[in-house]
C-alpha cells in the first residue's frame, strides 16, 4: 500500500483496513484547478494538512466544491520536494479521538505544489500565473506568527527584508517580501480583488499580515519600484482585504505511535524526513478531532460555500471576541503553563499532566477563575463551554500526542498575548483588581525559572526554541537551585520588558509577586512541586 496516485488505484486494499479515500475524480477536479485556481494556502505544514486540505476535501467529496488546492512553501522547500512530490501531494490525516477510536482518512484535496521561491524560475513563474487568474479568491495561510515578522529578536530589520526593500519586487528573498511581489503581480494584471487570509494561531493576524504587505508597497512605491497606484490598491479594502480569524485545532508532531498503526496496515514509505531547517514531516498528520475556525467575512472577489464544511463566517467585531476567548483565556494560555510547567516537572505528554492534581487546580483557576471575568461572549462559541471542552475533553485525550516542550516553543512571543491581554483588562475594568491575580504571576515565574534549562530534580534540559533566548537567557544564567539569592537583580530588566509581557510588571505592580514566587522556584530541588502545593492545594 504505497501512498501515492498509483498505489491508491487499488482502493480496495486500502479501505479493507478501514480508509477513507478521496470520493471525486481527482484528474476532473485537478485539471480544473490548474485551468481556474481558486485557493492557494501558504505554508504546507500539519495544520493545513489536518484542517484545510481536509474541509476541501470534505466539500470535493459532497460536490459542493469543483476544484481543490494549490499549496506553496515559501519557508522550507525541502518539505514540497521531499515528502508532496514523491507521494503525488497525498498525506494521511488520523484524527484521534478522546474514547480511543481512530479515523484515518487519505486527504487528497491538494492538486498542486509550489515552492515560494524566486530563485526557482520556473516555479515563482507558475505563482505569478496564477496571481493573474480573474478566478483567484483567496490566499490562506499557515506560517506561524513570526513568518509575518520584519525585523529580528532585538528589533533590527531584517537584513533579507532590508535587501528586499531595496530591490523592489522583481526577486525578493524574504518570505513577505515574496508574498507582496505576488501580490504587485495581480495588481499590474488589472488590480484584481483577493482576500488575503491569515490563519495564524494569533491576536488580529490579518493586521501582521496586512502590516507586513503595507511596508513592502510603501518602500516600493516611495523608492519608484512599484507602480505608485500599488500602494492604494493594497489599501483598498474593496480590492484586498486582509480578514481576522480565530483558528484551533491541536495538531502535534507526527508521531512514531501513529505510524506504527500505519504501518501494521501495511501502508508503505511513512519515513519521516527531518529537513536541513530541522522542519521535521512525514506523509501522516495526527491530530484531535475538535476543530475551529471562525472567519471575518470580506472576501472581495467572492469565495465558495465553505461554511458547508464547518467554518463560521460572520464580522471582525466577532471574530475578535472568539480569538481573544480562545488566546488570551479559554485554551491557549492554559496550554501555556501546561508547557512551562510540564517541562519543569519532566513530563512528556500534556495528557499525563491532566492526571496531576495541581496541574489541573492551576489551569482551571487561570481559565474560570481568573481569565472568565474579562471575556466578552462572542455569541457564536460559549466561552464557559468552550473551556470545559478544553479541560474535559481535548487537553486530557490521551491518545493526542502532545508535549510540553512542542508547546514551549517561541513562549517569549506567546505571554503578551496570553497573559498581558488579561492583565490589560484588569487594568481597564473598575470591579477588577489586578492584585487579585495570584496564578498568571506564577505562569511569569514559571517561564523565569525554566530557563535556567534545569528540571525540578536539577537536571538539565534542552530549551524549546525561541527568538528571544539569547536575549532574555542570560539575566537567569547566574542564578542556581538554592535559597536566599537575590533574584529580582538578576531578572529586572526582564520584568520590564512589554514586548514579553505586553505590560512593564513593575508598572502594574505585578513585579513583586513574580520575584517572590521565582525565589521559591529556585529555592533547590523539588521547589517548584513545593510552590504548586502551596499555592495550588
Amino acid at each position: 500500500m504505497k501512498l501515492d496516485r498509483q498505489g491508491l488505484a487499488d482502493r480496495h486494499a486500502w479501505e479493507e483496513k478501514g480508509y477513507d479515500l478521496p470520493r471525486f475524480d481527482r484528474e476532473a477536479v485537478e485539471k480544473a484547478t490548474k485551468e481556474a485556481p481558486f485557493w492557494v494556502h501558504f505554508g504546507a505544514g500539519n495544520i493545513f494538512k489536518a484542517f484545510q486540505a481536509n474541509v476541501v476535501q470534505r466539500l470535493l467529496n459532497e460536490g459542493v466544491l469543483d476544484r481543490g488546492l494549490v499549496v506553496a512553501e515559501g519557508f522550507d522547500y525541502e518539505i514540497i520536494e521531499k515528502m508532496n512530490r514523491p507521494h503525488d501531494d497525498y498525506n494521511i490525516l488520523v484524527t484521534l479521538k478522546a474514547d480511543g477510536t481512530v479515523e484515518k482518512t487519505v486527504i487528497g484535496s491538494i492538486m498542486e505544489s509550489l515552492v515560494l521561491d524566486s530563485e526557482n524560475e520556473k516555479q515563482f513563474a507558475r505563482l505569478r500565473e496564477i496571481f493573474e487568474q480573474d478566478s483567484l479568491q483567496m490566499c490562506t495561510f499557515t506560517i506561524t506568527e513570526k513568518g509575518y515578522s520584519l525585523v529580528d529578536g532585538k528589533g533590527a530589520l531584517l537584513q533579507a527584508v532590508k535587501a528586499d526593500f531595496a530591490a523592489g519586487p522583481e526577486k525578493p528573498s524574504s518570505y513577505m517580501g515574496k508574498v507582496a511581489s505576488l501580490l504587485y503581480t495581480r495588481y499590474q494584471a488589472g488590480a484584481k480583488p483577493i482576500a488575503m487570509v491569515s490563519t495564524d494561531n494569533c491576536s488580529h493576524n490579518g493586521d501582521k499580515l496586512q502590516a507586513a504587505v503595507l511596508a513592502f508597497a510603501e518602500k516600493w512605491t516611495e523608492n519608484g519600484s512599484a507602480d505608485p497606484g500599488f500602494l492604494s490598491y493594497i489599501q483598498d479594502r474593496d480590492k484586498v482585504s486582509f480578514p481576522w480569524t480565530m483558528i484551533d485545532k491541536i495538531t502535534p508532531r507526527p508521531d512514531a505511535s501513529i505510524e506504527k498503526i500505519l504501518l501494521e496496515d501495511g501502508v508503505e514509505g511513512l519515513e519521516p524526513v527531518i529537513t536541513s531547517k530541522n522542519t521535521y514531516v512525514a506523509p501522516f498528520v495526527n491530530a484531535e478531532e475538535c476543530e475551529y475556525l471562525v472567519v471575518e467575512d470580506a472576501f472581495p472577489n467572492g469565495r465558495p460555500p465553505l461554511e458547508k464544511g464547518g467554518l463560521l463566517f460572520t464580522d471582525r467585531e466577532t471574530v475578535d471576541k472568539v480569538e481573544k476567548m480562545k488566546v488570551c483565556t479559554c485554551l491557549n494560555p492554559l496550554h501555556t503553563t501546561l508547557a512551562v510547567y510540564g517541562c519543569l516537572l519532566g513530563y512528556r505528554t500534556i495528557s499525563d499532566e491532566m492526571k496531576d492534581p495541581q496541574l489541573v487546580k492551576m489551569v482551571e483557576i487561570i481559565g474560570y477563575q481568573e481569565g472568565l471575568p474579562v471575556v466578552v461572549n462572542p455569541g457564536v462559541l460559549d466561552p464557559k463551554e468552550f473551556i470545559d471542552t478544553v479541560l474535559q475533553v481535548r487537553v486530557p485525550n490521551p491518545f493526542m500526542p502532545d508535549t510540553p516542550q512542542r508547546i514551549a516553543t517561541d513562549t517569549s512571543q506567546k505571554l503578551a498575548i496570553r497573559f498581558g491581554e488579561t492583565i490589560k483588562a484588569y487594568q481597564a475594568s473598575k470591579e477588577l483588581d489586578v492584585q487579585s491575580l495570584n496564578l498568571i504571576p506564577l505562569v511569569f515565574a514559571g517561564w523565569l525559572r525554566y530557563l535556567m534549562a534545569v528540571d525540578d530534580e536539577g537536571k538539565p534540559f534542552e530549551l524549546s526554541p525561541d527568538p528571544l533566548l539569547d536575549t532574555v537567557c542570560p539575566y537567569v544564567a547566574g542564578l542556581k537551585l538554592k535559597e536566599g539569592q537575590d533574584v529580582e537583580a538578576a531578572v529586572k530588566p526582564v520584568l520590564k520588558m512589554k514586548q514579553i509581557f505586553g505590560v512593564d510588571l513593575y508598572e502594574v505592580g505585578m513585579a513583586g509577586k513574580v520575584c517572590g514566587y521565582l525565589q521559591e522556584l529556585t529555592a533547590g530541588t523539588g521547589a517548584v512541586r513545593a510552590a504548586l502545593r502551596k499555592y495550588v492545594p
